[in-house]
């Protein structure tokens, strides 16, 4: 009898994989898979925020690069108008001195200074910093200068202001002055005329006789025959300003036909005219007093028939006058 094998249970099992293990074999190929998925992703990521990072950084430079040339451009602007600044206080105020001359060199140093930094190639933000804070102070300098300038010109302008009012005054001054001169001049001019003429002597009461000489006894006659010298005589008022001592009358007879008579020289009176006299009587006056003069006077040669005129000067004025008149004799020399 033949027996028909069949498989054992036991050896059916053993052929056969048990319930656990073909789980455990999926969950090993999951979490390597899951594995290579992360550093798949972790990769990308890198890359992409690496990526990123580069892109960032350089955006950041082209920024920096960009702000650094816009805040170089920006220091240069207002670095260029304070300069124009500056010269233009320079050019209008050519004769700085002082203090402002001092400062204007200040000024002149920090401009140096800020534009050798500008000018350099490469500069850095520190440099550009400091650029900047010298600009600043540049223009805090520029304006103390303008702003002392400023009040010298208003000073100034009052001062000019004040020495063209003290120049009018001046003037003014002097102009009275020189009116007071001229007045105080007129006015001595004519005190020294008025005295002048007060000390001037004055005559009066002239007589004039004609004397027909008898051997010592004296006759007086009308007849220009008989006439031997004229009798000349008057009084000198008193004077009181007219002060004392030798005072010189020059006296000036005319003859009938109008001639001088025997002219002893010349003087010229107040008119400015040329006057020549016959004789000078000196006197010694004494002031305050009246005083007789007399004097005789003989033409040298005989007199003549008609009028005799008899003037008297002092100090160029003529200051009394008299005339004699001379007749003819009659018959048998009457």
């Amino acid at each position: 009898m033949s027996y028909t094998q069949y498989p054992s249970a036991n050896s059916s099992n053993e052929n056969q994989p048990t319930p656990n293990s073909e789980p455990k074999k999926n969950n090993k190929n999951t979490l390597i898979f899951a594995v290579l998925i992360a550093a798949l992703i972790g990769t990308w990521g890198y890359i992409i925020y690496d990526k990123s990072k580069v892109k960032e950084e350089k955006i950041q430079y082209v920024d920096r690069i960009t702000r650094d040339s816009i805040d170089r451009s920006m220091l240069q602007n207002q670095f260029d108008l304070l300069s124009g600044k500056a010269d233009s206080i320079t050019i209008n105020n050519q004769q700085l001195q002082g203090a402002l001359a001092e400062k204007n060199s200040e000024i002149q140093k920090l401009r140096n200074s800020i534009a050798s930094t500008l000018k350099k190639k490469n500069i850095s933000a520190a440099e550009l910093a400091e650029a900047q804070k010298q600009i600043a102070e540049l223009q805090s300098k520029i304006e103390a200068l303008y702003a002392e300038i400023e009040r010298l010109q208003a000073e100034n302008k009052q001062l000019t202001a004040s020495n063209d009012q003290l120049n009018t005054e001046k003037k003014q001054l002097t102009e009275e002055k020189g009116t007071l001169e001229t007045d105080l001049t007129k006015t001595k001019a004519e005190k020294a005329r008025v005295e002048d003429l007060a000390s001037t002597l004055h005559c009066s009461n002239i007589n004039i006789i004609a004397i027909d000489l008898k051997g010592s006894k004296e006759k007086e006659t009308t007849k220009a025959k008989k006439v031997d010298y004229f009798k000349v005589s008057f009084d000198i008022d008193e004077n009181r300003v007219t002060p004392s001592g030798n005072k010189a009358l020059m006296v000036c007879i005319y003859h009938p036909d109008g001639s001088i008579s025997v002219s002893a020289g010349s003087f010229t009176d107040r008119n400015g005219k040329t006057i020549q006299y016959t004789n000078k009587v000196d006197i010694n006056y004494e002031q305050g007093k009246k005083q007789a003069v007399s004097f005789q006077w003989n033409p040298g040669n005989k007199f003549e028939t008609g009028e005799y005129r008899v003037e008297i000067y002092n100090n160029g004025f003529k200051i009394e006058e008299g005339k004699k008149s001379l007749s003819k004799s009659t018959f048998l020399g009457l």
